[in-house]
């Protein structure tokens, strides 16, 4: 699953941001290959779980000590609510994209979720979109459309799930936003988990498969990944401007396709080396754009 975008903003050790970052885009690309690589094994609502259960876990074992259940106190439940089904759903949709599509390609096609973001934000949040931001995000699906070019092996309805889940995650992002001005983001990523592990405990009884013993540790390994690149996200925010932290981002899709070639034997071809070159450069442009904007 590709990175969130973080509220917090900084400007102090932009260096230590920036490798930061990048190691959570890695991480980002591992739990992404590992959620692929269990998905041969087990439904994918067994590894959504198992993902949410270490990442609730660890988040308790870190914030519950300092901060107590008030961590979890929310001004807007109900937004909080929305917030992680969309999660949820961004979880769902693109581990099961992972089984039909490359790594490098399925992580190319959901980073569209910043551009979608864009475009959501005027009917959503009545913000204001230049006509270069409309271009980018123009540009970010004519990416998307050399990527699934007719005749392709990605030519296919599974590419829908993909950008399902790039369609979720940009609602999560709007409501993150939304949701800054009233939580923390601690709370916000602890309300979550929280409520995603509860609500798909309710459905893993139906697909329900022991795990082997290896399988198990990667299965703590995903969660532990997820868990830890947030973190590292958060903390990247902290010491860097995201203007300056948004085009190493797109280092996701550099570290998807060398795990995809080392992991899956996958070498994408040239059409989709330019889509992906297309979507980048999209997005970076609305990001800079954006920045200059504000």
């Amino acid at each position: 699953m590709s990175m969130p975008s973080s509220p917090l903003t900084g400007a102090n050790h932009p260096l230590k941001g920036i490798l930061l970052l990048v190691l959570a885009t890695f991480l980002f690309a591992s739990h992404d290959a590992l959620a692929k690589y269990l998905s041969g094994f087990y439904p994918i609502v067994m590894v959504v779980w198992a993902r949410y259960v270490v990442h609730t876990l660890l988040m308790a074992g870190i914030f519950l000590p300092q901060s107590g259940l008030r961590v979890l106190r929310s001004k807007r439940p109900g937004l909080q609510a929305l917030r992680a089904l969309c999660l949820l759903g961004t979880s769902l949709l693109f581990t099961s994209g992972l089984l039909f599509i490359p790594l490098a390609e399925a992580t190319a096609v959901n980073f569209l979720a910043p551009l979608l973001v864009t475009a959501l934000s005027v009917p959503l949040l009545g913000e204001q979109v230049s006509r270069g931001q409309w271009a980018a995000v123009l540009l970010g699906f004519v990416g998307v459309l050399v990527i699934v070019h007719p005749g392709g092996e990605l030519f296919t309805l599974a590419v829908l799930l993909p950008f399902g889940s790039a369609l979720c995650f940009s609602f999560y992002q709007l409501l993150t936003r939304k949701l800054s001005e009233f939580d923390s983001p601690t709370t916000s990523n602890f309300f979550a988990g929280l409520f995603n592990t509860l609500a798909i405990s309710v459905l893993v009884p139906f697909f329900w498969q022991v795990p082997s013993l290896e399988h198990g540790a990667l299965m703590l390994a995903l969660g532990a990944c997820g868990m830890s690149a947030h973190l590292f996200l958060t903390q990247a925010f902290r010491q860097a401007a995201p203007a300056l932290l948004a085009p190493f981002g797109y280092c996701q899709i550099v570290f998807a396709g060398l795990l995809g070639f080392m992991l899956f034997s996958h070498t994408p071809d040239l059409a989709t080396l330019v889509g992906i070159a297309l979507i980048c450069s999209s997005g970076l442009a609305a990001a800079w754009l954006q920045q200059r904007s504000r």
